[in-house]
């Protein structure tokens, strides 16, 4: 009987410091995963992001396109002439008619300069806004100081025959009343042909029955966007809308995504245009937002409009994550470095 009791007391004293030990073991190597992190090419180390204030992750930017661009022209520089010839090779084989011929790529080679691509400078912009509610999902159109970098080909529609000339001699790729949403609706106009539209209030009648070929490409005129004018500023709104006018909208989750302009434009015009965004953004701010209880109508005390900010280029590796306090227009620290 002593011998069981014995047995009994052994095995409970084994398992409590096998339990133990076990225990140690689990919390250590927690302690080293917690420390070290699993490394490799697809996860690499965690590391906390820092944000950046609005002016330093612009000219972060700036620096990264400068730099990818260098590169680049160093490796043009090395493998010219193997490029050259890989080029002449597949016109050669598989060219046009009106395809330069070997001695004008190889003559265009050696008298021009590797070309820099000019990227764009893109916002992306979180807010604490629903647009599934009333009133929370923001839409429109601001004139950038200047401008997005990009040029739009535009379609207006008036039924004043004047107007009509006036706007195909600044530029308009199209330019007509009912002929022209006629001519869109038997396929004689292609949609291809325009980026933009521009109508007169008069003309929403005649463009109802081309609004199922317009409102999925984004092409159907919307006040919101100021692209129903009077006839008198049609011309004025040409200008604006060819020149870049840039159109934002919060997708599901909330965020506006905007191009602020290229990497040619500078650290001083990126930043004026990027004041003008904030200035837009803040000016539209509803009277309700956030995500809060269902038929909430007041805003809770210290609910934050603005959540999160990222600053990217078109060919960056990622983005930057940038001070809030730099971008929010009721901040004293709005459009300066906080430090």
């Amino acid at each position: 009987m002593a011998s069981k009791l014995l047995f009994r007391t052994c095995c409970t004293q084994l398992r409590s410091a096998t339990t133990i030990s076990s225990t140690s073991t689990i919390t250590s190597a927690t302690h080293k995963t917690t420390q070290r992190g699993f490394k490799s090419r697809a996860h690499p180390e965690f590391t906390t992001r820092t944000a950046s204030p609005i002016q330093a992750a612009v000219q972060t930017l700036i620096t990264e396109m400068d730099e990818r661009h260098l590169r680049r022209v160093d490796r043009w520089n090395t493998n010219k002439e193997s490029r050259v010839e890989q080029r002449v090779a597949y016109l050669t084989r598989r060219g046009k008619a009106d395809a330069p011929t070997p001695e004008q790529v190889k003559e265009d080679a050696a008298n021009n300069d590797y070309r820099r691509m000019d990227e764009t400078v893109e916002l992306a912009l979180q807010l604490n806004v629903d647009p599934r509610k009333p009133g929370q999902s923001l839409r429109g159109s601001l004139a950038l100081p200047h401008g997005n970098g990009k040029t739009f080909s535009v379609a207006v529609f008036t039924d004043d025959a004047k107007v009509a000339e006036e706007a195909l001699e600044a530029g308009a790729a199209v330019a007509g009343g009912a002929s022209l949403v006629e001519s869109i609706r038997d396929g004689s106009t292609p949609l291809s042909s325009f980026q933009r539209t521009l109508a007169s209030p008069e003309m929403m009648v005649e463009l109802r029955s081309v609004a199922r070929l317009l409102g999925p490409r984004g092409l159907m005129p919307n006040p919101k966007l100021d692209t129903i004018v009077p006839p008198e500023e049609l011309l004025g709104a040409l200008k604006k809308q060819m020149s870049g006018m840039s159109n934002y909208r919060t997708d599901k989750e909330g965020i506006v995504r905007l191009g602020v302009g290229r990497g040619s434009f500078g650290c001083d015009k990126l930043m004026d245009n990027l004041r003008e965004m904030m200035n837009e953004i803040q000016s539209v701010k509803p009277e309700s937002f956030g995500k809060g209880k269902k038929g909430q109508k007041k805003v809770a005390k210290g609910t934050k409009y603005y959540l999160k900010a990222h600053l990217s280029c078109t060919q960056g590796k990622g983005s930057v994550l940038v001070d809030l306090r730099t971008l929010d227009p009721t901040s004293s620290f709005f459009m300066s470095d906080p430090l």
